[in-house]
Parts: C-alpha cells; sequence; structure tokens
C-alpha cells in the first residue's frame, strides 16, 4: 500500500552517439547484440562480477598513428561499433573489445524444453548465439513433450528435433554439432549415496541423479567446445546391457551437471566445463507463486523456500505449469554441484532477451522485494515505464541461505554478528554498549546462512521517559516504534540475492505481517500476526538510500545529515480501505497525525553503535 509518497519510475535512457552513415552499415544481428548488452543495464557490481568470471584479456593500446589518413576508403565496422557503444572516439572501444574476447569461456547447461515452431526457435537459438559471443557457452539438451516415450517412432523423431535445433543454430550464425550418441550412463554414480555432498562438502537434500557421467563419457562434448561448436545432445543414456535409450532430459541434465563440475580446470579449448549456468528454455516460464496470485516468483533461495513452494502450488498450476515442480528439483539438484556464484533460470520462449540479461546481471528482471503494489499495481501509479510483471517474466532460482528468526540474545552469536556489522559498515562496533542495548530493547533479528548478513529489528520508545512499559494514544495505537536498526550484508554477499531474501522475510515479519503472501517460510511467525509500521535512518549521502527510496512507503529529511524512512503497516490500511469501499483512504490517517515528528524525537535519540576514532 504506497500513499504518502508517488514517486515517477522513469524509465532508462540511453544516449547512442553514433553518425547516420555508421548507423546504417552495421550488421543487424550486431545491432541487436549491443542493444542486448545495453538493455541488462548492469551496474558497477555486475560488470565487475562479469568480467571476474570470464576473465576478459585486457585490449592493447592502438598504436599512434604517424599521420592522418587523407581519405577513408571503406566504412570502419570497428568504428562504428565504437560509435554505437557510446564511445567519443572512431577507435575500437578496450571495453567492447574485452566482452567479446574473453580468455576463459564458461559453459551452461541448457534445456530446450518443446515443442516449439521454427520462428520460436530462431528467437531462441539468436539469445544462446549472443551468448556465446559474450563467452558462455551452451551445453543443450533436447526435451520435447510431443514425442511419445517408448513409441516406434520415438528414437528417429528425436534425432530430428537434434539435427532441427543445430540447423537454427547454424541459420543464427553458430556452428553447432549434434550429439546423437549417449554422455551419460544410468544409475547413480558409483559412491554417490554414501557420499552425496555438494560442491562445498555440504550434504544435499535432494537424492542423486538417475545418470552419471564419467570423463571418457565428456569426451563428445569437450571435443565439440574445442572446436568452437555448441554441443546439441539427444536424451539418450546408457543402460546396464550398454544399449541407447532414452532418459527423462532432468536426469540426463543432473548427471550431466555432476560430470562436468568433477572435471578439474579448463583444457586446451579454454572452456571452464564446469557450469556456470542452469537455463531451462520453455512454454510454461518460471514457477507460479503464491505471493502473487498465480505470476511467477522473481527469485528464489533454494535452501530455504524448495519446501514451501511445493506446500503451497496450488491445483490449478498443475494444469498450467505441468513441469514447474520438476524443473524446481532439477535446479536444487543441478546448484548443489555448481559453484555457490551460479544460478538458474526459467524462463519463456517468448523472453529470450532474459538470457543475455542474466548472464551479465545474474540478477531477476525486477527486484523481488520491491513492493507489491509497484510490481502488480495499476501503472498509473508509478507511469507506464514501471517495471511489470507478467505471466513470461522469468523466474531466477539461487541455492541460497538458510534465514531464521531469533527473538533472545541468548541464540545469537554476538561475535559473529560483530564481525558481519563492521565488515559490512567499514567501522567498530562499540561492541559492550551495542549489545547492553539489543539487551533491554531487541525485537528480533534474521539471519542469513552463518552470519553472513542479518536484519537487527528494536523496540523503541516514542517517549523518553516511558521506560520500557509502554504506552497507547490515539485508541489503540501503541507509542513503540518498530526500528530497523542495523541492516547487513557482507560484501562478499552482495550482489547473489541474499540482500533480497533479507529484506523479504523483513517484509512477513514487520509491515507486510498478516497479509496471505507473508508467511515466511524461515522461521519466523508464519504470517500470523498484526502488521506493524517499520521505520529506520541513514545518512543522507548514504549511497543505499536510491534502494531504500524504492522499497520505502515515504522518507524525510531531518536535522541535515539524516534521511528517515518508513514503511507502512500493509493490512490495517487494506482493511481501513476495504471498510471504506469507493471512498478510499486519505492522505493521512487519523493514527497517523503527528507520527513524523514523534518518529524524529525517538530515533534520532538512538546512540551510535560506532567506535568514536
Amino acid at each position: 500500500m504506497i500513499r504518502t509518497i508517488q514517486r515517477p519510475y522513469p524509465p532508462t535512457t540511453y544516449v547512442v552517439a553514433t553518425s547516420s552513415t555508421a548507423y546504417h552499415n552495421l550488421d543487424f544481428v550486431l545491432q541487436d547484440f549491443i542493444l542486448s548488452i545495453l538493455r541488462a543495464n548492469p551496474s558497477i557490481r555486475d560488470t565487475r562480477a562479469y568480467f571476474a568470471s570470464f576473465r576478459p584479456k585486457p585490449a592493447p593500446a592502438p598504436a599512434a598513428p604517424t599521420r592522418a589518413p587523407a581519405v577513408a576508403t571503406e566504412p570502419q565496422s570497428a568504428a562504428a561499433v565504437s560509435a554505437v557503444a557510446g564511445a567519443t572516439t572512431p577507435a575500437t572501444n578496450p571495453l567492447l573489445s574485452s566482452i567479446l574476447n574473453p580468455v576463459t569461456r564458461r559453459t551452461a547447461l541448457v534445456k530446450i524444453q518443446g515443442p516449439f515452431t521454427d520462428k520460436q526457435l530462431d528467437s531462441i537459438a539468436r539469445g544462446l548465439v549472443y551468448m556465446h559471443k559474450l563467452g558462455l557457452v551452451s551445453v543443450i539438451v533436447l526435451d520435447n513433450d510431443d514425442i511419445v516415450r517408448g513409441g516406434p517412432d520415438e528414437r528417429p523423431a528425436i534425432v530430428a528435433e537434434t539435427m532441427r535445433i543445430v540447423a537454427v543454430l547454424e541459420r543464427q550464425g553458430a556452428r553447432a554439432r549434434p550429439v546423437l550418441g549417449p554422455v551419460v550412463r544410468l544409475g547413480p554414480k558409483p559412491g554417490s549415496e554414501k557420499n552425496h555432498v555438494d560442491i562445498d562438502g555440504c550434504p544435499l537434500d535432494v537424492d542423486p541423479p538417475e545418470a552419471h557421467a564419467l570423463p571418457e563419457d565428456l569426451v563428445p562434448i569437450r571435443s565439440a567446445l574445442g572446436a568452437g561448436d555448441i554441443p546439441v545432445i539427444s536424451p539418450f543414456a546408457l543402460d546396464s546391457r550398454c544399449r541407447s535409450v532414452r532418459i527423462d532430459a532432468n536426469d540426463l541434465i543432473a548427471g550431466l551437471t555432476q560430470g562436468m563440475a568433477d572435471v578439474p580446470g579448463t583444457d586446451d579449448s579454454h572452456v571452464d566445463l564446469t557450469p556456470l549456468r542452469l537455463m531451462i528454455i520453455n512454454r510454461e516460464g518460471g514457477v507460479p507463486s503464491y505471493a502473487r496470485a498465480g505470476l511467477p516468483h522473481l527469485l528464489i533461495n533454494l535452501t530455504s523456500e524448495y519446501d514451501y513452494i511445493h506446500d503451497t502450488f496450488q491445483e490449478p498450476w498443475r494444469r498450467t505449469h505441468p513441469t514447474a515442480l520438476a524443473n524446481l528439483k532439477l535446479a536444487k539438484r543441478c546448484l548443489g554441484y555448481m559453484p555457490t556464484s551460479s544460478s538458474a533460470v526459467m524462463v519463456s520462449h517468448r523472453s529470450p532477451s532474459a538470457l543475455i540479461a542474466n548472464l551479465i546481471t545474474n540478477k531477476p528482471a525486477m527486484s523481488s522485494s520491491l513492493p507489491h503494489a509497484l510490481l502488480q499495481g495499476p501503472s498509473k501509479l508509478y507511469g507506464p515505464s514501471a517495471p511489470r510483471l507478467t505471466p513470461h517474466t522469468p523466474t531466477i532460482l539461487r541455492r541460497g541461505l538458510a534465514m531464521r528468526v531469533v527473538r533472545s540474545m541468548a541464540d545469537i552469536d554476538q561475535g559473529k554478528l560483530t564481525a558481519l556489522l563492521e565488515q559490512s559498515f567499514h567501522q567498530t562496533l562499540d561492541s559492550d554498549a551495542y549489545f547492553a542495548r539489543l539487551e533491554r530493547s531487541l525485537d528480533f533479528v534474521i539471519i542469513a546462512g552463518d552470519y553472513v548478513g542479518a536484519a537487527i529489528v528494536t523496540r523503541e520508545s516514542e517517549d523518553a521517559d516511558m521506560g520500557q512499559t509502554g504506552s497507547k494514544e490515539n485508541g489503540d495505537r501503541p507509542t513503540r516504534i518498530v526500528y530497523l536498526d542495523k541492516f547487513a550484508v557482507l560484501p562478499s554477499q552482495q550482489g547473489d540475492g541474499t540482500v533480497d531474501f533479507l529484506w523479504v522475510a523483513l517484509h512477513d515479519e514487520t509491515y507486510g505481517l498478516g497479509l496471505p503472501f507473508s508467511a515466511n517460510p524461515n522461521g519466523g511467525r508464519g504470517g500470523q500476526g498484526e502488521a506493524r509500521d517499520l521505520v529506520w535512518k541513514s545518512r543522507a549521502e548514504n549511497p543505499v538510500n536510491k534502494w531504500y527510496f524504492e522499497r520505502s512507503t515515504g522518507h524525510m529529511r531531518v536535522r541535515g545529515d539524516w534521511v528517515i524512512f518508513w514503511c507502512d503497516a500493509e493490512r490495517a490500511l487494506q482493511i481501513e480501505e476495504g471498510r471504506r469501499g469507493s471512498a478510499g483512504l486519505s492522505f493521512i490517517e487519523p493514527w497517523e497525525h503527528g507520527r513524523m515528528a514523534r518518529w524524529e524525537k525517538a530515533v534520532m535519540r538512538i546512540p551510535s553503535a560506532w567506535v568514536k576514532h
């Protein structure tokens, strides 16, 4: 419910410096490719993470020309590319060169879950070719729901579909190679039943894959990658009698993920076989969400949300999204073998551009912690350019972290919490004074993983003389402030979804409490209780404020150097709005009169938690 402050949500505008001659001489595919990168709108952190994964070679410094050429005899394609990318000189853009010439190529396991028309396959193939240009090489596994298992034409139909995908990729300018023989063997990998652990050595809570790949089984894939080809794999496996039999594509992908992750390092082809992404391209799109009336989840924390998504999966979705839960299980299984920075994406064939965005940013199209009113409300609230959730919005899946809510200081590891706060804020905590204050005022702490993130919420009095007993005014409105004292995530975890996971849990425990979609599965109140206004403050120059602006109901500048933010209790406003019907809410409700002055008085007297130097 967003009433107090309304902000336009302007579109991102790209200023392209180019001459008409240079623009029209560019190949259309190159134009589309560059625009796909620009539309991803990566942040500085996203760009650094991309470079860290693909280690692009530095572009050599251009040699100074001895004299300027008298006449340009033909269009300079490098100059044209630089112009479209926004460069100010006609020389080759070093950033573009580094993106297009990575030293190490990484792999993505891609399930193409058809059937698709030729036009749909063209769109999918274009996205995969663009990813190849950016250094992510697809290892494609065919899946087609229309090919009947055990039918007399099953094998010829699979081979024909494999060759069709190869042809489409080559039509888009890629080199592709069909892999018609089996690259996995039936049954779990020998020994995996007793030692079924993830890449970090922790036990996996899903069964081992029903297929496995030994190093020698991967020779066809390595050969294709070494030759610069995209392998397209038919869903066959070797059984115990060395016969080639069709298996479920999910079993093949899970076995391949485990086998490819076990291959150390890179080979002479400079392709790292360890999968960096899992991409599931289908007709259904992402996983429908109980919190968004059946529209897709934006970001899923598999560690803490997997079981809850199963429990809240509604019967009608089994018809509209018949493979969603199977694909969810596949993502959980595969991500256990992949690096912790990896992600999976479930995307409709209607959103091929999402593949590029996910590769570069490794984030969902819209933050899952944004207000529901922004993502699903009427467009007039934020303007026509506001991001909107649709049935074709992709779902990003991360291994994620366990999230737990604790309400007692006895359950908090003060040493780990201190380390988290000091690393996050780059200051020294006055730990004795800070924890003594928490002993008196702690409401709860949400802890992500092993203290890689935390949201600390306290109960603050609006009256300095009131002590800890509290009082009431304006009927049943308590004068106790629910205050977000600290919101911290380790720098190493920023950009991996932890921030959004933590804020969604914070929403469910405070201002979103009591709503049907706020049944936090992370050990909190389970959606039961009365929503409460959430208040916090931030330095005016804090770069995180932009993120706070987007998630808060409103804000006010106080005493020059500080900004106070708040989120209104959503359920109370919804109940009041429903009671009034078409009359709607007033700009300020009776219980809200004077609250900002009281908040300022209470919040600004909270002592600093940091040691003064």
